[in-house]
């Protein structure tokens, strides 16, 4: 029997079978290469909008940069001022989709402290598309804002200039613009360095102390309250190399918080720039809390200005002899104008008794008898006649005057005809009591071995006897209320008329006491003035002097400057040249 082996032939359904597996492989790899097809340009829409919207934000935002900025710290490296990330909240005009009016509503809501027409002004007016609705805004502030959910406001991150000390030396730290920019204070003397120092590396480090800031501030806020003042300034110096450890002025600001200038629109001439921009350096004191009173705005010191002429005066070799008498027994007449006393005595006086009781006569006869050179020469050596030498940029130009004539040189020598700045005087202060020599101020802290462009402008024998009469001034004079038990404090009173139209203002006192402790071997000057102050008693003796006794007691241990009840400088051979009683 044979066996047959054959391939059994395909039934006819079986090639239209293998064909339709085949179609139904390829539709289904058809549908998954559109699924990726479809994911794909899914993807790159998104990646093209976020590239879109970061475009969007950086047109919105980016045409004002932002830079970093250096820190600044004080003498001891507290933190002053320093870039945080922040929040900004931004509007695209053309892309918001609700009710302005409404919108300007909601966010009023959110930001009370500006107007509903101030965002409705945002969001409508400009020839910029964008706007910003607010910098510096907090975390709880943008969600409210983003929860409003309109599509038209963006949340931009940038740096923010953050002022841990707040309110704290505002004048002295100062703040920066939109653009990150100083506008006043350090921020604006080294704009430049803070720009270029973006690494927080090496901060500017000044020379003020917050410990001594703050009580001067504190006492200062108590002063100006106690006696109704119109304002006030007070600057701490260290006598032996100029840098400023405190300076305040009041009214003051918060620089993290700026309130808007009440100027008058449009800007007058007097107070505009070169640019026709707003000038910082011209808004008179009244117009402004930003205004730095200590070295913007002009007073006449008045008898703060007697210790200094008569150390000109003894340098000139006019005093050589302190028990020498000078009529003081009626004011003295010189070309028609009566200068006096405010406390008249009424007999003759010597020198340590013209100044313990605050004699103008006696001031203007010595002023008289040496002549306008000398005194000229001296006040110029201090720089009374123009700018400090200082870094801030907010300095006034003083009021020099025009002619130094006979009646213009004895009524200079006590602090009348002649304007300069609380820091003038400090700086003078500070060469009267430290051995002669004057420092060029400074707000930044002094290195080790630094070299001083310093002169002399008074002889140490000059200077070591005025220590005695300024001690003797607080001790037995019109200075007693400055007295700070064991701090060995000396100064000096000035009551000052304030200029008005035809002559001065009576019931307008600049009230100054200028002080230096401890004189047996002078470190600090402290100078305080308030502006108008109120009260019945408006003398520096019973406004600035009180302030200066209690913030010198409160800080100088701060300073290392401790209470010694037995250690004084020695006034003993001039103590008898005072006859109270005659």
């Amino acid at each position: 029997m044979a066996t047959i082996i054959a391939r059994p032939e395909p039934c006819a359904g079986s090639k239209e079978q293998v064909n339709l597996i085949t179609m139904a492989h390829g539709r289904i790899m058809l549908v998954l290469l559109l699924f990726v097809a479809v994911v794909l340009g899914m993807a790159g829409r998104m990646v093209w909008m976020g590239v879109a919207a970061g475009s969007r934000v950086e047109r919105s935002v980016g045409t004002i940069p932002v830079p970093h900025r250096g820190d600044i710290v004080d003498r001891n490296g507290v933190p002053l001022a320093r870039d945080i990330p922040g929040y900004a909240i931004s509007v695209r005009k053309d892309r918001v989709i609700g009710d302005r009016r409404e919108l300007a509503r909601s966010l009023h809501r959110i930001f009370p402290d500006q107007s509903e027409e101030h965002f409705y002004k945002l969001l409508t007016t400009g020839k910029a598309n964008w706007a910003y609705l607010r910098t510096r805004a907090l975390p709880r502030d943008v969600a409210a804002v983003n929860a409003l959910g309109e599509p038209g406001i963006e949340f931009p991150r940038e740096p923010e200039r953050l002022y841990p000390q707040r309110a704290l030396a505002a004048h002295l730290v100062g703040f920066t613009d939109r653009d990150g920019h100083g506008v006043l204070g350090a921020e604006r003397a080294f704009d430049e360095q803070l720009l270029a120092d973006q690494s927080r590396g090496t901060p500017l480090q000044l020379a003020m102390d917050v410990r001594v800031q703050a009580a001067l501030e504190d006492e200062l806020t108590r002063g100006v309250a106690a006696q109704g003042a119109k304002g006030a300034a007070a600057v701490v110096l260290d006598a032996n190399n100029g840098e400023v450890i405190a300076m305040v002025s009041l009214p003051t600001f918060n620089p993290n918080h700026l309130e808007p200038l009440a100027l008058p629109d449009p800007l007058p001439p007097e107070l505009q720039g070169a640019d026709g921009k707003l000038d910082p350096n011209k808004i008179p004191c009244e117009m402004s809390p930003r205004c730095n009173r200590v070295v913007q705005a002009l007073y006449e010191l008045g008898s703060a200005f007697k210790p200094l002429s008569i150390a000109a005066a003894m340098d000139a070799g006019v005093v050589t002899n302190l028990a020498k008498t000078y009529d003081a027994t009626q004011p003295l007449v010189v070309a028609g104008r009566r200068l006096r006393d405010d406390h008249a005595l009424g007999r003759w006086l010597n020198v340590p008794e013209a100044l313990v009781h605050s004699s103008n006569i006696v001031t203007a006869r010595i002023a008289d008898e040496m002549g306008p050179v000398p005194l000229q020469n001296a006040y110029r050596s201090l720089e009374f006649h123009q700018r400090m030498t200082f870094e801030l940029r907010e300095r006034a130009n003083t009021l020099w005057p025009r002619e130094w004539s006979r009646i213009v040189n004895m009524t200079v020598s006590y602090g009348h005809g002649i304007a300069v700045t609380p820091l003038h005087l400090a700086a003078a202060y500070g060469a009267l009591v430290n051995g002669g020599m004057w420092h060029p101020t400074t707000i930044l802290k002094r290195k080790p071995g630094e070299q001083i462009a310093s002169r002399r402008v008074f002889t140490e024998a000059t200077s070591a006897r005025m220590r005695q009469l300024l001690r003797m001034i607080v001790l037995s004079g019109t200075g007693r209320s400055a007295e700070a038990p064991g701090y060995r404090v000396g100064g000096k009173t000035g009551s000052a008329e304030k200029p008005s139209a035809g002559g001065y203002a009576r019931r307008s006192i600049v009230a100054t006491f200028a002080a230096a402790f401890p004189m047996d071997s002078p470190r600090y000057v402290v100078i305080v003035m308030m502006d108008e102050p109120q009260r019945f008693a408006r003398t520096a003796a019973y406004t600035s002097a009180p302030v200066v006794s209690q913030f010198i007691t409160r800080v100088a241990p701060l300073l290392g400057v401790f209470p010694e009840a037995n250690r004084d400088i020695d006034t003993s051979a001039l103590m008898p040249l005072l006859h109270e009683g005659r």
